[in-house]
């Protein structure tokens, strides 16, 4: 029985707001990835899946877009990071550069500032992460 990373219950879910552009490379990312990595690529088909799509002009700049630098806290550890938002290929974790297939980057597109979600890992960690800034590109 394969484990599913999945939020921790339906209260963390707040609402998130996507890109019409993003969404579209987004599902056909998390489609693929599926075959590769089924708990993420599960993940982000319903984190995209449950977002209000808009067009790029339209999406406030306090929300996580593909691009877009966000500081975030790690609600367990209380840690701190900087990275980037990226897609699969660009990634570079000593730049601070994060995949959208990953279990972070997944949980962290489309939050706004100030926003929390809680998720569980492939391992069955319980994790909570915070947005506290974003800065587009």
């Amino acid at each position: 029985m394969r484990r599913k990373i999945e939020t921790i219950s339906a209260t963390k879910h707040p609402p998130i707001t996507i890109t019409r552009s993003d969404y579209l490379r987004l599902l056909d990312l998390a489609w693929a990835a599926r075959a590769r990595s089924p708990e993420v690529g599960e993940f982000l088909l319903e984190e995209i899946d449950r977002a209000q799509i808009v067009e790029p002009q339209a999406i406030p700049r306090s929300v996580v877009t593909m691009g877009a630098m966000v500081d975030f806290r790690d609600d367990h550890t209380g840690q701190e990071r900087r990275v980037t938002l990226v897609y699969p290929g660009e990634q570079d974790i000593e730049l601070g550069r994060i995949s959208v297939l990953t279990p972070i980057g997944a949980a962290l597109i489309g939050l706004a500032e100030g926003q929390s979600i809680a998720f569980r890992t492939p391992a069955g960690e319980e994790r909570s992460l915070t947005v506290l800034r974003v800065t587009q590109p």
